[in-house]
Parts: C-alpha cells; sequence; structure tokens
C-alpha cells in the first residue's frame, strides 16, 4: 500500500514505484500573435524535437493562479510543484536568498537589492547601475558588508546574487515583511523610504531597513555609478511542507539563475550544482538522471526576451531550447511547460493560459506541435496548474484510485 497524503487539495494515495518524471518550465513560453504575421512566438519558431515529443503527447493549458490574474515567477513556480500559489505566499526576496544559499531560519525577512545610479540630486538615473559584472557586484556588496553595521538586536547579512541583483537578510526577533518597497520603479525621483503596510512588527523592520539603506548610501557615495540601492520584495520566511515528503519523489533541481534555485531550494529539492551555461545545465540533468525520481530544469531565455518586447529573440530562444531537448529526454514522463507567458507583444508577463505537454505510454495525442492553438484543442483541456502534479503522478503510475 502506499501512504495517504493531502494533495493538492483532496485525499491521494500513493503508490510505490513508478516511472521518473521530467519538467521543463521554459519561462514565459506563452505568447500572443504578431500583428504582421498572426502566429505566436511557438507558431513562429522551427521545433521538430518539441513537435516530435508533442505527436505523442497530452496536450493542454494551464492557469498559473487564477483567470485575470498575472503572476510573478515564485507563485507560478509553486503552482506547478503543486502549491496553492494563493495560499503559499513567498516574497521575491525569500527566493533571491534561498537561491543564493543562505539558510534561512522561520521569521527571518530578506529583501532583493538592485544596486543604482543616483544623480547629484538623489534621483535614480539607472536602476541597475550599468548592469555591472559579477566581479564588481561582488566587490560593492564587501563595500556594504565592510560599511553597514547590523542594529541594535538585529543581525544584518548582505549576498551578491548576479550582475547588480543582491540581497539584504535580518534575523531578529518581532521582524514583519509587510514593507513597501524602495524602488519607484522608474527613472527621474528619488528612491522612495520604506514604509510600513501591516502590524507593529512590519513597522519595526521599516524603521530597521530605513537606518540600513541609508547608511548604505553613504558608502556608496564615492561610487562613480554604482552609488545608490535599491529595495525590493520584503518577505519572511516560512517553509511549505516538502516536496519529497508530500510526493514520495526525490527531486533535483537544474536551474542557472537564483531565484529558481531558490524557489525550488524552497519546497525542499537537491539543487545539482550552479550551471554557467544552457549546455552544463543539461550535463547537470543528465548526471541527475540516475538517482532522482524528479527533475526540474528551468529555461530562463523564453521570458528574458519576451520581457524585452524582441519577438525574434523569443522565437530564437525557443528553437534553443529545441536543440537542447535531446539531451533532457531521459524517458519516462516529460513535461514541457512554462510557468507563466510573457508575450513579446506585452512585454511582460501576462495573465494569459500556458501551453502544456504530458508525453508518457499513457498520453492521449491530439496534437503535433507545442503551440497555442494545438494545446487548446488538447485532451488535458484549461487546467489549474497547481493540479499538473497530480497529472504527472497518474501518468508515471505512482497514484492508486481514489475511493472504493
Amino acid at each position: 500500500m502506499g501512504r495517504v497524503t493531502r494533495f493538492p487539495d483532496d485525499l491521494v494515495e500513493r503508490m510505490p514505484g513508478g516511472e521518473a518524471i521530467t519538467m521543463i518550465v521554459v519561462d514565459g513560453v506563452g505568447g500572443l500573435p504578431h500583428p504582421a504575421t498572426g502566429l505566436t512566438e511557438l507558431e513562429s519558431a522551427t521545433t521538430p524535437n518539441l513537435d516530435a515529443m508533442a505527436a505523442e503527447s497530452s496536450l493542454g493549458m494551464h492557469v498559473p493562479v487564477a483567470p485575470g490574474i498575472t503572476p510573478g515567477s515564485g507563485p507560478a513556480h509553486l503552482a506547478l510543484f503543486g502549491y496553492d500559489p494563493a495560499r503559499y505566499l513567498v516574497g521575491r526576496g525569500v527566493l533571491a536568498a534561498l537561491g543564493v544559499g543562505i539558510r534561512l531560519r522561520e521569521g527571518d525577512v530578506a529583501a532583493r537589492l538592485n544596486l543604482a545610479t543616483l544623480d547629484g540630486r538623489g534621483r535614480v538615473t539607472d536602476r541597475r547601475a550599468g548592469r555591472p559584472g559579477n566581479a564588481e557586484g561582488q566587490r560593492l556588496v564587501r563595500r556594504l558588508r565592510e560599511g553597514v553595521m547590523s542594529p541594535p538586536g538585529v543581525d544584518l547579512h548582505f549576498q551578491h546574487v548576479m550582475e547588480h541583483r543582491a540581497v539584504m537578510v535580518l534575523r531578529g526577533d518581532g521582524l514583519g515583511a509587510d514593507v513597501s518597497d524602495t524602488d519607484p520603479q522608474r527613472t527621474g525621483i528619488p528612491p522612495r523610504p520604506p514604509r510600513a503596510e501591516g502590524d507593529t512588527a512590519s513597522a519595526r523592520t521599516a524603521r530597521i531597513a530605513g537606518h540600513i539603506l541609508a547608511r548604505a548610501a553613504e558608502v556608496l557615495a564615492t561610487e562613480p555609478v554604482a552609488n545608490g540601492l535599491l529595495a525590493r520584495g520584503f518577505a519572511e520566511y516560512r517553509a511549505p511542507g516538502g516536496f519529497s515528503r508530500r510526493y514520495g519523489l526525490k527531486a533535483v533541481a537544474v536551474a542557472r539563475y537564483p531565484m529558481y534555485r531558490g524557489v525550488a531550494r524552497l519546497v525542499g529539492m537537491e539543487l545539482a550544482g550552479t550551471p554557467a551555461s544552457d549546455d552544463e545545465a543539461v550535463e547537470l540533468m543528465q548526471g541527475a538522471a540516475g538517482h532522482a525520481d524528479f527533475r526540474f530544469f528551468h529555461y530562463k531565455a523564453t521570458d528574458s526576451r519576451g520581457e524585452d518586447g524582441d519577438f525574434e529573440g523569443k522565437v530564437a530562444a525557443i528553437e534553443a531550447l529545441d536543440r537542447l531537448l535531446p539531451g533532457l529526454d531521459d524517458g519516462g514522463v516529460v513535461i514541457v511547460t512554462g510557468d507563466h507567458s510573457t508575450p513579446a507583444t506585452m512585454a511582460g508577463h501576462s495573465w494569459h493560459a500556458v501551453p502544456l505537454l504530458i508525453r508518457s505510454r499513457h498520453a492521449r495525442p491530439t496534437g503535433r506541435r507545442l503551440t497555442e492553438s494545438a494545446c487548446r484543442q488538447g485532451d488535458v483541456g484549461t487546467i489549474a496548474a497547481r493540479h499538473i502534479m497530480s497529472l504527472a503522478l497518474a501518468h508515471a503510475g505512482r497514484l492508486a484510485k481514489f475511493g472504493s
């Protein structure tokens, strides 16, 4: 017999054994038609490997959070892993901290930081400080560590993430995370002060963060470019139930970007190194094939090009992923989908449903391409993203019949 566990909202019984599952998340893959051609990015791309897989797969669409809701990457990934994103609210600061290997404790508060450029009147002129390289970003964060002391009763930790991005972690009693961003999200105006939007604990965090950011501005004032600091995504760490305990799977994650390693670590997945390239990420996935029941692979370029509004660049990114696909397919159940849609015509995340492919020997093939139009006609239909894991387990022969 298996073990009864609550997943995702109902009582189900897991079966021992079953096939391995590979989840390939093509970030922001969903799109909208180009005005000149009437084709989406997926429909415009040449994808022989995806086409071959689609021809033997069940197809459908998924809604990351709820109809009309545009998701962030954190909640969208939690939904893919079977966690209701409306119940498990996790901020980007926590994901950034976990992604760079910081071991958080319950109650820690983390915030993402941008190195920024300010003019002589304290107005933001570049929210990313010219996108410094990693070596320069690390140097600047070392300055912050050396020059900004921990306030009384609170432990403070700065860590570089990538390029202009860093993270700040506060540890102490009586901290809350309902604090507004200091990043104004546009140039020409000064950074905003952190303000509490909730309880007394959050008010304490806002005061402490204000002191820290003011001191950080003094430390960076002599820098020619990165002379400011912007804070976003204040979040308190509360660990959800572990992935392995929830599903009975040994899970391994491969992601180039820290935030996606962070969401994998949040649910208890093992990280297979820190790949410096997509080819290296594929090699790590291949190395995990022999000892993992569940492999998660994250591919970022599609989302980046979509947010740039670069339609052709996103098409090229999809074609590059297609060339990686043979190295990711180790048999068993394969899921190919996105965490959300990022149409290049909108240059940002959107609320549109996301194409979904599930390849298994139990699939009901209905189309020959992974595209929005083919997936809308697939046998899976349109489902909530949090139900993808139950479908994956069923296709892998890992769920028992419900009831007598």
